[in-house]
């Protein structure tokens, strides 16, 4: 395997899907990540998965690594398909869709409570990463 170009969470800004990580790699990112999570008073969950379950997976791990309390799922297709799943901690929903053509990944962003503290969107990570 080549040396990975993922170093820091902002090296997966340019990516449309999450990369293969190293586990020196992910082991850094979850560090850097747990730091600047504490910048954040809450956030907005989006997960590109091939389906519901594996994106429902992803964001369950998530919420269990943070010991967050666990959103409700308030729309989600029937059909199968590649699926965009959005999470909103503050209102403590979740909402799915079918969405083509995207990449695969966990993203998250972080809000403060006024326009004191910017949004920050951190991501793709891989949908294995709070597993």
């Amino acid at each position: 395997m080549t040396e990975s170009p993922v170093h820091h969470l902002a090296d997966l800004a340019r990516l449309r899907s999450a990369p293969e990580l190293l586990p020196h790699i992910r082991d850094q990112l979850r560090q850097e990540l747990t730091q600047a999570m504490r910048n954040a008073r809450w956030f907005t969950i989006g997960v590109m998965a091939p389906s519901v379950d594996q994106a429902l997976s992803a964001l369950r791990s998530l919420e269990q690594s943070q010991q967050w309390e666990s959103m409700e799922l308030v729309n989600s297709p029937e059909e199968p398909g590649p699926v965009f799943l959005k999470a909103n901690q503050k209102g403590g929903t979740i909402r799915i869709r079918i969405e083509n053509g995207l990449g695969e990944g966990v993203l998250i962003s972080g809000h403060g409570d006024d326009e004191t503290t910017p949004s920050t969107t951190w991501g793709p990570l891989p949908l294995d990463f709070f597993a």
